[in-house]
């Protein structure tokens, strides 16, 4: 049984990561924990978010001696902190020879004159940037073994990603245009006036700038237009998608791209029949249906996750799963 350490999980997608650990015969938690100055320290998980009652388990304030007992007793952390704090925290603990599977943008781009640009610091630990692998789980499962740091991808990425790079080798030079829309979950637990849910009305936000958009370029090694969109809904994204295939391309071609995801217990493919974000709230899934037209070589796909699941926590729990050589469905039912 592997031993994990939860670092920042009073937030939604720590809690959310607590509860899929906690349920998982093969891992156990070692501690919880928060920054020293957090208001949180000390509380109850169950306190925070009743809804996990079942965890008996106080948020620890993340000391020197903390950290030491974290390298002493887990076989791997997880980083579920603010950017710049894992930018720091992922590399010392790498550097001790624990597993670090990072939720945070810090080591999602292997260039690092992306970083000043989309994260507003310039990256200190190139060294240990240059061992992170991307963990797209279905797509990286032999690199996430190799590599004991882990940059847990973004959740639009995630859902965007999973419907575009079994189609990479059919699409022109046109753009794909990717339309994206995220329950406000994914703002965080810190409360702000324009993500308060009785102030949301669905609009775009980040247009033509934001960060998940290279995310996304860098992994498809190909140029998009990405346009996020906040919706006055908990939780769930729904990104629909329009590309450009190649002359002679046919729905047989399609079919065959997506034959990728046979084997993979949680992507779900169907032509003709678009998913809904009810569908994946609160699973670990991700549903894709698509429809092509042949006459004028446009295909749609939409692609729907939730953001703090799959988008986030239980792809966090893929990528510990597999790097460990755990089954990764073992308890999936129990979330």
């Amino acid at each position: 049984m592997k031993n994990i350490a939860i670092i920042g999980a009073s937030g939604y997608t720590g809690a959310q990561l607590t509860s899929l650990i906690h349920a998982d015969l093969s891992l156990s938690i070692q501690g919880l924990y928060v920054s020293e100055n957090s208001l949180d320290k000390g509380k109850a998980l169950a306190e925070l978010y009743p809804a996990y009652s079942q965890i008996a388990l106080s948020l620890n304030p993340l000391t020197e001696e903390a950290k030491a007992a974290i390298v002493k007793t887990a076989d791997a952390v997880v980083l579920a902190t603010d950017h710049s704090v894992s930018l720091h925290l992922a590399a010392w603990f790498y550097q001790q020879g624990i597993a670090v599977f990072d939720l945070s943008g810090a080591y999602r781009f292997a260039d690092v004159t992306q970083y000043p640009k989309w994260y507003g610091f310039t990256h200190e630990y190139p060294q240990v940037l240059a061992e992170a692998v991307y963990g797209l789980a279905e797509w990286n499962a032999e690199q996430i073994v190799a590599s004991k740091m882990i940059a847990v991808p973004g959740c639009y990425p995630t859902a965007s990603l999973t419907a575009l790079k079994p189609l990479s080798h059919l699409l022109t030079d046109l753009l794909p245009v990717i339309n994206a829309v995220s329950g406000v979950t994914g703002a965080g637990r810190k409360a702000q006036l324009h993500t308060s849910f009785c102030e949301v009305s669905l609009t775009p936000y980040g247009v033509l700038g934001h960060r998940h958009q290279p995310e996304i370029a860098t992994q498809l090694e190909k140029e998009v237009i990405f346009t996020p969109h906040l919706g006055n809904f908990k939780r769930g994204i729904l990104a629909t998608i329009t590309v450009k295939l190649k002359p002679g391309t046919t729905e047989n071609d399609i079919e065959k791209a997506y034959q990728c995801y046979d084997n993979a217990e949680l992507i779900t493919v169907k032509q003709n029949q678009f998913p809904k974000v009810d569908d994946v709230v609160l699973t670990p899934y991700c549903h894709l249906g698509w429809k092509y037209d042949e006459q004028t070589g446009y295909l749609v796909v939409a692609s729907a996750i939730d953001n703090l699941m799959k988008g986030a926590a239980s792809q966090a729990l893929q990528c510990i799963k597999i790097h460990f050589g755990c089954s990764v469905t073992q308890s999936e039912g129990d979330l």
